[in-house]
């Protein structure tokens, strides 16, 4: 039987350039699954042959994972995901014991799992430093030290935004805070494939990792802890995951993280070159054939694979819906809140106007994407961004003519 083109899951013509949102599971991934999952049924804690069955495929993958990133087994903790690591991070370093310290410094550009938690910090009495980024969104090294202070319990700066793709300088700004006594916390979502970790002769504390943004599964995610950082449980109950996670392991996951982490040991720079090549050209093409754009973070480093543009006069979310009725997917950064519209809190960080990051749209390539589909892209994307400019246009003398303005007088 064929597919069914009203399936949700239906991907039969789409270009999907969302990949800084979720990727799709690789096919050796997939091909594997039936069996993990199949024939490796156990309860990982269990000692009988089955438990034992699941229990290799954890400590196989977390293998994979601490030689990824270079630094101890021990060391990897699976959680549901990205938030979830960060949340832990943040939360449970704020209400270690061990600590007298009640400041906590990220940046204004982090994800929402970290503001939220650093908010939720706040009404419980904690002080956050939201350190400023540049135009272009960038964390200086020196706004950090100025922030500095004895009281400072954790820095948190993520590798790589996700809805920009800028990379912070995450050993300069890791070893700063150590150089005052505080942890440093990272999260690595978006920047595994861009940097080469060797976390065992590094400044970073704690790193946050997600599955689903590497080809695998959903809900499953780790934290790196470094040995000898004092990390109170944030879920409790069994002795999981050395006794600091419990809840029964998500085993099909960690396979899939495991396997990802593989995959980018042996395939990195190829991804990364791919990835590098499609957005050049994409941006390239965009620029030569549509009028009034930017390209936001252009001159500084980015993710390989993402692009933030802003098509001035346009609705970013109207932009959006009607790409994707042509089959493209892509995302913005702005929230939909009682009818209205809140611009990315990232690019506003970056000082853009707010009627610019309205108009802005995350574009996110996977070495799944080719070329012949981002040429085609680009077409829809040109093509609606003029209709979508034309139809402003009619609107606005619309809007002269209920008032009574002749309509050559042009709004500039």
């Amino acid at each position: 039987m064929g597919e069914d083109p009203s399936s949700p899951c239906h991907y039969m013509k789409t270009i999907y350039l969302d990949n800084a949102a979720t990727t799709r599971v690789k096919p050796e991934i997939l091909a594997e699954l039936p069996e993990v999952i199949g024939e490796c049924f156990g309860n990982p804690s269990s000692v009988h042959s089955e438990g034992r069955k699941a229990r290799k495929i954890i400590e196989d993958s977390r293998r994979s994972i601490s030689e990824l990133l270079c630094c101890k087994p021990q060391e990897i903790y699976f959680t549901s995901g990205g938030s979830e690591s960060d949340t832990w991070a943040l939360y449970a370093s704020a209400h270690s014991l061990k600590q007298n310290k009640h400041t906590l410094i990220t940046s204004q550009t982090e994800h929402k799992a970290v503001l939220s938690c650093a908010s939720r910090l706040e009404k419980e009495g904690f002080n956050v430093i939201y350190l400023p980024v540049d135009n272009n969104g960038v964390v200086s090294v020196e706004s950090l030290y100025n922030a500095l202070n004895e009281d400072v319990f954790l820095v948190s700066i993520m590798s790589a935004n996700n809805e920009t793709g800028v990379m912070q300088d995450i050993p300069a700004l890791s070893k700063a805070a150590h150089e005052i006594g505080a942890m440093f916390h990272t999260d690595a979502v978006q920047g595994i494939y861009d940097i080469k970790y060797n976390l065992a002769e590094s400044d970073i504390d704690m790193l946050s990792l997600s599955a689903h943004k590497l080809h695998g599964l959903k809900g499953c995610g780790a934290l790196y802890i470094k040995q000898g950082v004092i990390l109170p449980s944030l879920i409790y109950g069994g002795a999981q995951e050395q006794g600091r996670r419990a809840g029964t392991e998500n085993f099909p996951g960690i396979f899939s993280l495991g396997y990802a982490c593989r995959i980018i040991m042996r395939d990195r720079d190829a991804i990364i070159a791919k990835k590098q090549k499609l957005t050049q050209l994409f941006e390239e093409e965009i620029s030569s054939q549509i009028k009034d754009i930017t390209i936001n973070s252009a001159s500084v480093r980015r993710a390989a694979g993402i692009s933030n543009i802003s098509f001035h006069g346009v609705d970013g979310e109207a932009l959006m819906l009607n790409l994707d009725l042509r089959g493209v997917c892509a995302s913005t950064g702005s929230a939909c809140l009682s009818g209205s519209v809140d611009p990315s809190h990232v690019l506003m960080a970056m000082g853009i106007e707010k009627t610019t990051a309205i108009g802005s749209v995350r574009f996110s390539f996977s070495d799944d994407n080719t070329q012949e589909e981002t040429l085609i892209a680009v077409d829809i994307i040109r093509d609606t961004v003029n209709k979508l400019r034309n139809m402003h246009h009619r609107q606005t003398l619309e809007e002269f003519r209920h008032v009574g303005i002749p309509e050559n007088i042009r709004r500039s």
